[in-house]
């Protein structure tokens, strides 16, 4: 947890959530932090975000630790406001359909049949993590469209386990099955090959969920045509709020979509301020679903109504956390 206090008594929180990454951070904030952010205006977040940045030169951070400080720098900006962060950001809408985003399960039977336990609990969409092999993984997405028909929106996540030939066959049959994207199906380090695939395949590709640089290389993928249906974006992987919301900005431009990664409580506020968002990713992680609090019975997520940010609701926070929790 990464607190910054003024001295004014406002504070502003963010998660580290990744395996490694509270070393790291307490790391950074003993070297780094405390000389750059003490005594410094805190609702100055432009300016520190580009500060950041320049120690990223040599720090060469996670992607995960670069937005740390913009995430609690917006958190303390709603509180202040009196707002939750989202309507400091520029609200755009109080609610948007969840999609159910798989793990990774163990035969086709089973992911039919978490198919239709998404369906009954009110998912209006579905997108799939699979098995990373290119023939099966075609089969499975195959099979799920004649599961669940022609109306229902399905996407597929590659989590980069691909080659470029292998990305070309799945994305011609998932292209055949009429998913509504295709997601990071190769490691994002060659634009190119994010480009040839996207001239080989007809499926819509969405892409720059994990690449270095915020909205800067963002936009090459676009330039390159290789964002056919989109780019992501997070304030985990994309340097914070702000670089959340100018990849966003920035894919708008293009008339493209910036579909927000993850189900935390940034994604949440990112999901009602961007206006060229689709869904709400929601993970299902048993063969026996459970459909998280924050969606409703009729897909729906619905905007944080806490000031700042928000930790999301639990039970067991230490005492100086549980103010800055959200209560459903």
């Amino acid at each position: 947890m990464l607190r910054i206090g003024t001295d004014a008594g406002v504070e502003g929180v963010a998660i580290a959530r990744r395996p490694g990454s509270a070393a790291a951070l307490s790391d950074l904030v003993d070297r780094h932090l405390k000389e750059l952010l003490v005594g410094k205006d805190p609702l100055q977040r432009e300016q520190l975000w580009h500060q950041i940045w320049e120690l990223d030169r040599i720090e060469e951070m996670p992607l995960p630790l670069l937005g740390m400080v913009d995430i609690a720098l917006w958190d303390l900006a709603g509180r202040v406001a009196g707002l939750p962060t989202w309507q400091v950001l520029g609200g755009f809408r109080e609610s948007l359909p969840a999609y159910a985003s798989t793990v990774t399960f163990g035969s086709i039977a089973e992911y039919l049949d978490v198919a239709t336990q998404c369906l009954e609990l009110g998912y209006p969409a579905i997108k799939l993590h699979a098995w990373g092999d290119a023939r099966e993984d075609a089969e499975l997405c195959r099979r799920l469209r004649e599961h669940v028909g022609d109306t229902i929106p399905l996407m597929y996540d590659g989590s980069a386990g691909f080659d470029l030939p292998d990305s070309i066959y799945l994305g011609r049959a998932l292209a055949d099955a009429g998913y509504l994207w295709f997601e990071e199906p190769m490691r994002e380090f060659s634009i190119t090959a994010y480009g040839r695939l996207a001239r080989a395949v007809d499926v819509p590709l969405l892409v720059a969920e994990t690449s270095d640089g915020a909205h800067m290389n963002t936009a090459d993928f676009i330039v390159a045509g290789s964002a056919t249906f989109g780019v992501r974006t997070s304030a985990e992987l994309r340097g914070g709020f702000t670089g959340a919301m100018r990849t966003a900005h920035l894919a708008d431009a293009f008339r493209l979509r910036a579909e927000v990664h993850g189900p935390d409580m940034t994604s949440r506020h990112l999901c009602m301020a961007i206006p060229n968002t689709t869904y709400y990713e929601s993970m299902v992680t048993s063969v026996n679903v459970e459909k998280p609090a924050v969606v409703d019975g009729d897909g729906l997520v619905h905007a944080p109504r806490s000031p700042g940010v928000a930790l999301p609701p639990e039970l067991d926070y230490p005492r100086e956390l549980r103010p800055y929790a959200e209560e459903l």
